[in-house]
């Protein structure tokens, strides 16, 4: 086993020094050279900034060659990368920074202004480009030296991901738990060196940094970076640089599909593509398999690097639907209510292990209890096991709302209902959506004597919380139905919601029709 991640760069330097190891809007990176990058940011973290063991290093920009760098260097002195979701609303944004206790906040040129803002709003956090943490010194190569301290239990990787408290947690991964991931994605995939992996997803989250980007660099495989999505530039880079691999969600499949030239992209070179996030559509799936290429679905979360359960390429055809069976490494259950073993096809809360699952939430012991019990990791999810070994997830314990890949939690929105003026109580759930596979919507108990309309109800999202989390529609309810302990009960919300909408044949009417009226 490695001493830690960054020797896979280091080895792939001795063995294929030109192989080419990134690709980014014309830059060509080979593996020697992103090796000497790694090594000149890792002394600049350490001697310029001070970046030691334990530290975190935050990065706020689009996809770059410069957060793999980081994430490397990072590895190399037992820092931790803390990659920022630019999509979040700047409250959001620092809340995370001040809750990691970020030393540095490197941004690329479209964020640098936002990156100052934020900084001078967390004491201790410096904010610099990319540009800073750069240099031009040629002989730095040997200038880290290797702290003995570092190794594969080191956390390296501090992910945020929403909390059903309202609050996002962050979930750190070891540097093992990025092997690990990357060892279970090698067998998912078959990934060998002469793969060519097209990155369109963000890395800000571990699906567009770890399905496939970082496994690629495991095995010495070559990454085209995209700085962000767009099917145009997708579609383009099929086309002409011929990739091996992709990785998109349900929302970015349907949007390629939509453009005009998705009928007349040649696919031939796409040996597989693979998506998850959520409960994948079989009409969804259908786009690429109409084409002949291979969709594989991974089911995994932030907390569990996130490649856990998987279908292969043998199965892509035959077993639409399911998520796979266990990862190479991974291992699963799933229990009943009270943690036993349910039959074959049976529900159940689905509980995984292994040495890629996370080591902790960071500065949250309670949500860690919660979360890792007897050495499993409780999901929250439910699904069930057929008889020949295969998952289905049918449904979500948590009321996480997945809308177009983005994880929702509906505490968060309800969070700042609650502070508006005119409004009892509130409660949000997720309905589906055509394109995104979700959307949250608002149920809103208004205050008789107050005037509610729905733009009023949104505008207290702006600034707080990202565009995407805001809610799609709005509807009021004389009261919101609960259980005699005083629990929501959303799941009798989402079913009035289903039957309003489908009686509506008009919803611009905005007159109330049985328990809930639209909001206008």
């Amino acid at each position: 086993m490695s001493q830690n991640i960054c020797q896979w760069i280091e080895t792939h330097a001795d063995f294929v020094p030109e192989k080419l190891a990134v690709r980014f809007e014309g830059r060509e990176i080979t593996y020697r050279e992103l090796l000497s990058q790694i090594t000149q940011t890792a002394a600049v973290l350490k001697d310029v900034y001070g970046i030691g063991r334990g530290e975190r290093v935050a990065y706020l920009g689009f996809n770059s060659p410069e957060l793999l760098v980081l994430l490397f260097a990072c590895a190399r002195l037992g820092a931790l990368l803390l990659p920022l979701n630019w999509r979040l609303a700047p409250l959001e944004q620092t809340y995370i920074l001040e809750n990691a206790v970020a030393r540095i906040l490197v941004c690329d040129d479209d964020h640098k202004m936002i990156g100052h803002q934020l900084s001078d709003k967390v004491p201790g956090c410096v904010a610099c480009d990319h540009a800073d943490i750069a240099t031009v010194t040629d002989d730095v190569h040997d200038c880290v030296d290797r702290d003995p301290k570092v190794d594969l239990m080191t956390p390296v990787l501090l992910v945020y991901t929403s909390g059903t408290t309202g609050r996002p947690k962050g979930a750190v991964l070891t540097q093992q738990a990025v092997l690990f991931n990357a060892l279970n994605s090698v067998h998912m995939h078959d990934l060998d060196i002469s793969d060519h992996i097209l990155t369109a997803l963000p890395m800000f989250h571990v699906g567009g940094l770890n399905i496939q980007t970082t496994p690629a660099l495991y095995v010495g495989a070559t990454v085209t970076l995209q700085r962000r999505f767009e099917p145009a530039t997708v579609l383009s880079a099929i086309r002409d640089l011929r990739p091996t691999r992709l990785v998109l969600v349900p929302a970015t499949i349907m949007a390629l599909a939509e453009h005009p030239d998705f009928k007349r992209t040649d696919f031939s070179s796409i040996r597989s593509v693979t998506t998850g996030s959520t409960i994948v559509h079989k009409s969804v799936i259908d786009i690429f398999h109409d084409r002949n290429v291979p969709v594989i679905q991974n089911y995994g979360l932030t907390e569990t690097g996130p490649v856990a359960l998987y279908l292969r390429i043998d199965d892509a055809f035959s077993r639409v639907g399911s998520t796979g069976r266990g990862a190479l490494h991974t291992r699963f259950r799933i229990v009943d209510d009270e943690d036993r073993d349910v039959p074959t096809g049976q529900s159940g809360e689905l509980l995984l292990q292994g040495s890629n699952v996370l080591l902790e939430y960071w500065r949250d012991p309670a949500a860690t209890r919660q979360a890792l019990q007897d050495g499993w990791f409780r999901t929250g999810d439910i699904g069930y096991c057929d008889s020949d070994g295969y998952v289905y997830i049918n449904d979500r314990k948590k009321d996480v709302v997945i809308s177009g890949s983005e994880n929702i939690y509906p505490a968060e929105l309800e969070h700042v209902l609650d502070q508006m003026e005119g409004l009892i109580e509130a409660a949000v759930v997720g309905m589906p959506d055509n394109r995104w596979g979700e959307v949250p919507v608002a149920v809103i108990v208004p205050d008789s004597a107050c005037d509610i309309d729905k733009a009023k109800v949104l505008s207290c999202f702006d600034g707080v919380l990202a565009r995407f989390k805001h809610p799609k529609a709005v509807f009021s309810i004389d009261v919101l139905p609960r259980n005699v302990m005083g629990k929501v009960l959303k799941h009798e919300l989402r079913q009035m919601l289903t039957d309003e909408m489908s009686t509506q044949a008009d919803l611009g009417a905005g007159r109330k029709r049985g328990k809930l009226a639209q909001v206008f």
